[in-house]
């Protein structure tokens, strides 16, 4: 009886892994890294930085959690690096622990006057963690510690822009990776591929419109897909609204406290089957810029991607 239960226990970790192994961002707009080794800002002299956190399903006990520390950093006009760390947990009394860091190389070349397009390598570890220490199932010899591993990710991108328009596809790991403990699979990595693209345009005086999309496919799993459209008045304050297929319609919402810091608020309604089940996801952006060059002097309009 055991050893059904544990490997209920098992399997059910391994679909919810499996049905989301990346986490998942409605402000993805302004974190483009995290699944882009390409992207980059653009912008010499300018360190911009991010925090991100996100609560998913709340009123779900072990539901996802998500917490994002990204910067970008120009070393000049062709290379671009940028660095991430990402803590993702799920699960209550059996929890899972994902710890990413990554390390990312960006190279642009120059294609026409309006146009250029960074190439853009990713590699890093991710340290697995399965930890059954509040569970029913603590003292058996299968869970009876703390489970990790350590697993190397690289990924590749690509990356095309003008001041404002881009479009982007990528994996940010394109090594398998599966996770067992003892003889339990608890873990099945597939790769993952990105397309983001995004637009900036004057609507009216004082007001910038930017629709936006971002596609998701992981191998041998249906595509799924982001439609977002923000707007930006006064060069201040953001407002817009995203549809994630077949899952959630989120209100956004950002605010230019200074030149170089930005906030953002994102709120996931439920769409899927879960939303009789969870409150909605909450998002959290704080981005800030390190001027290091007096940049800011030389262009008055924030960045908007």
């Amino acid at each position: 009886m055991r050893s059904i239960f544990i490997f209920s226990i098992a399997f059910f970790v391994c679909v919810i892994t499996y049905g989301q192994q990346e986490p998942q961002y409605s402000q993805y707009m302004y974190n483009m890294s995290t699944v882009n080794p390409a992207y980059v800002t653009n912008q010499s002299g300018l360190i911009s930085t991010g925090l991100l956190y996100r609560n998913q399903w709340t009123g779900i006990e072990g539901s996802p959690e998500t917490a994002n520390v990204f910067g970008n950093i120009p070393l000049n006009e062709k290379i671009e690096l940028s660095v991430n760390y990402i803590n993702d947990r799920i699960g209550d009394a059996l929890s899972v622990n994902n710890n990413y860091f990554n390390v990312d190389f960006a190279y642009i070349t120059q294609l026409s006057d309006a146009f250029r397009l960074s190439y853009g390598l990713k590699a890093g570890i991710n340290s697995f963690k399965l930890d059954a220490a509040g569970s029913d199932v603590a003292d058996d010899p299968a869970f009876a510690a703390a489970n990790s591993e350590l697993q190397l990710t690289v990924g590749a991108g690509l990356f095309l822009f003008t001041h404002n328009f881009y479009f982007g596809v990528s994996s940010p790991n394109v090594l398998p990776n599966d996770v067992s403990i003892g003889a339990f699979g608890v873990a099945q990595s597939k790769t993952h591929l990105y397309a983001i693209s995004g637009y900036v345009f004057d609507f009216v005086s004082n007001v910038k419109l930017k629709p936006s999309v971002v596609a998701k496919q992981v191998i041998d799993s249906p595509l799924t897909f982001d439609v977002s459209l923000n707007s930006l008045l006064y060069d201040k304050i953001e407002l817009g609204v995203s549809y994630r297929f077949e899952d959630a319609v989120v209100a956004l919402a950002g605010f230019n406290i200074t030149r170089n810091l930005k906030i953002g608020y994102a709120y996931d309604f439920s769409t899927s089957r879960l939303s009789g089940y969870n409150n909605g996801s909450h998002e959290i952006m704080l981005l800030y810029n390190f001027d290091l060059l007096n940049f800011r002097n030389k262009h008055t309009s924030p960045r908007f991607f």
